[in-house]
């Protein structure tokens, strides 16, 4: 027993290395620079302190990190104050189109982060079809980030709270109904605290993902409401303040790890079994007027933040002029795409190896599962900025690129293979040796015939992600190795009707190939992106 446990350690040694060299070391390396450097903020002495301190002594980098902390906050609560209630009705009534709107909501886990935020420039921007009847500001605006936000992290408030209220003991609310209490004083009394856990920890992933997000802040908070990711980017691409870049770093990692450990605690307190007594949905009274207006709701908020940005899309594409479509549609755009391609089944194939490896280890070990999750708890931002620091001679090679794809689409792996692994019995493989059947046999013919669905589902959203990421390739990548995301960067970056017409297009190809990619992945299970098995995600960054 003692040297299969020491086997499978050795099996697992190899991802866990990578974690290590990936994350962990530009994470360390990126605290010491920032930590041994004098600040060039105007402080005499170099020691962390003064570092790390001088921070808040400059007013601009004072105000991002503030308004960095507000934004994630302020998103935090509409999220909840929009998601609850539509969790409420999802988890009660039984209605038309439920599913459908479910699947609606868990769209951002595979819509590419650039291609959200030109969804929500396109619907709710100075020209887009609903935002050009407010007075935005070109330069950005805060309520367009904090709707990007919201587009993104919707979904996680509403699929935890739909699990909390669907936990619910129908024998407790009946009891509670029995003794007087309206549906309103049940839901405050009874449903609400039972749902509350789930409620805290999903708020505290929505802060993290917020507080760490780079692509919509860059795009859709302009400079006058950038983040401190986004400063960060700034003094490391443009003004080549890597000392000043790494001690802001330490301040947002330090927030972060917080947020971290707050929904590290939070998980261990919502990990309790479902009820067998749990409430079942009811159809709707259609003559009740509450009702319909709770329906109308649940369908406005649905389709307005998680259907009509990407919709928008898809208009303003067709709007744009045919001489759009050719630029789109040219050996640049054809560069880009092979780009997309190679890099992405490169690092698809690694995360793949890696995350089953993983996967199979954490089975038996939950600290090692936990360390396969850190790469999700990480901004990608910090991690690309680290390995500038940690390995800037390995910069001139696309594997560095590939592996940082790879870093960021394991744990995407790992956690369906690791569930679906949980729910295996071990009669079964025990049956299976003692019939004669070598490990390996038992492996391939008994465990991953069962497993395949949830390796083809992880390999599904880590395609997803890795197809349009934006944060990483922005930091690492050449002027050659140009990707569907850095193009449509580069389009916005131009003067002219007819790039941000080409960018639209740009935009609306990227979102069909991921659409359809993942479908051909795991179409047949789409309906499990709305299920509760899949409690992390990728940070869209």
């Amino acid at each position: 027993m003692r040297r299969s446990r020491w086997h499978g350690l050795w099996l697992g040694l190899t991802p866990a290395l990578f974690i290590a060299g990936m994350a962990v070391l530009p994470m360390l390396r990126l605290m010491w620079f920032g930590a041994s450097e004098p600040s060039p903020l105007g402080t005499e002495s170099g020691g962390f302190l003064s570092g790390w301190l001088a921070i808040w002594s400059d007013s601009y980098l004072r105000e991002r990190i503030v308004w960095s902390l507000t934004q994630a906050g302020v998103s935090t609560v509409l999220a909840v104050l929009l998601g609850v209630p539509v969790a409420w009705v999802m988890a009660r009534l039984e209605f038309w189109g439920r599913q459908w709107l479910m699947q609606t909501l868990m769209l951002p886990f595979v819509v590419p982060t650039l291609v959200a935020a030109m969804g929500v420039l396109a619907w709710w921007g100075p020209r887009g079809l609903v935002g050009q009847f407010f007075e935005w500001d070109d330069r950005g605006s805060a309520w367009l980030l904090i709707a990007g936000n919201l587009f993104f992290n919707l979904c996680l408030i509403v699929r935890a709270a739909v699990a909390g209220f669907e936990s619910q003991s129908a024998a407790r609310l009946a009891v509670a109904r029995t003794l007087g209490a309206t549906p309103w004083r049940a839901f405050w009394r009874v449903e609400l605290p039972h749902a509350t856990p789930a409620i805290l920890s999903a708020m505290s992933l929505v802060f993290l993902y917020c507080l760490g997000g780079f692509g919509l802040a860059l795009l859709l908070g302009g400079q006058a409401y950038a983040t401190a990711e986004v400063v960060i980017y700034t003094l490391v691409a443009h003004e080549l303040e890597l000392v000043l870049a790494s001690q802001l770093a330490l301040w947002m990692l330090l927030f972060t790890g917080v947020a971290v450990a707050l929904y590290a605690w939070l998980q261990m307190r919502v990990r309790a079994p479902l009820r067998g007594d749990r409430v079942r949905r009811y159809r709707p009274n259609v003559k009740s007027l509450t009702t319909w207006l709770m329906l109308v709701g649940v369908w406005m908020v649905c389709l307005c933040i998680g259907l009509a940005p990407l919709v928008a899309i898809f208009t303003k594409a067709a709007l744009a002029s045919s001489v759009a479509w050719s630029e789109a549609l040219s050996g640049e755009t054809a560069a880009a795409i092979w780009n997309t391609t190679r890099f992405s089944a490169t690092a698809l194939v690694l995360a793949t190896v890696l995350g089953v490896s993983h996967a199979i280890v954490g089975r038996r070990y939950w600290w090692w599962r936990m360390w396969g999750m850190l790469p999700l708890m990480i901004s990608p931002v910090m991690v690309a900025f680290g390995l500038i620091l940690l390995v800037p001679q390995w910069l001139d090679s696309w594997l560095i690129l590939v592996c940082a794809y790879a870093l960021l689409a394991m744990p995407l792996v790992v956690q369906p293979v690791a569930q679906a692994l949980d729910s295996l019995p071990r009669a079964w493989g025990d049956a299976a040796l003692s019939l004669g059947a070598s490990p390996w046999r038992v492996w391939w013919r008994v465990t991953m015939p069962l497993i395949a669905p949830a390796i083809r589902r992880g390999v599904a959203f880590a395609m997803a992600t890795m197809v349009g990421e934006f944060a990483m390739t922005l930091f690492l990548s050449r002027p050659e190795w140009t990707t569907l995301t850095t193009l449509i960067y580069q389009h916005l970056g131009r003067a002219g009707r007819l790039n941000i017409d080409s960018a639209w297009v740009l935009s609306a190809i990227l979102l069909s190939v991921t659409l359809v990619l993942f479908w051909l992945l795991d179409g047949r299970r789409w309906h499990a992106v709305g299920t509760p098995e899949f409690d992390d995600r990728s940070p869209h960054a």
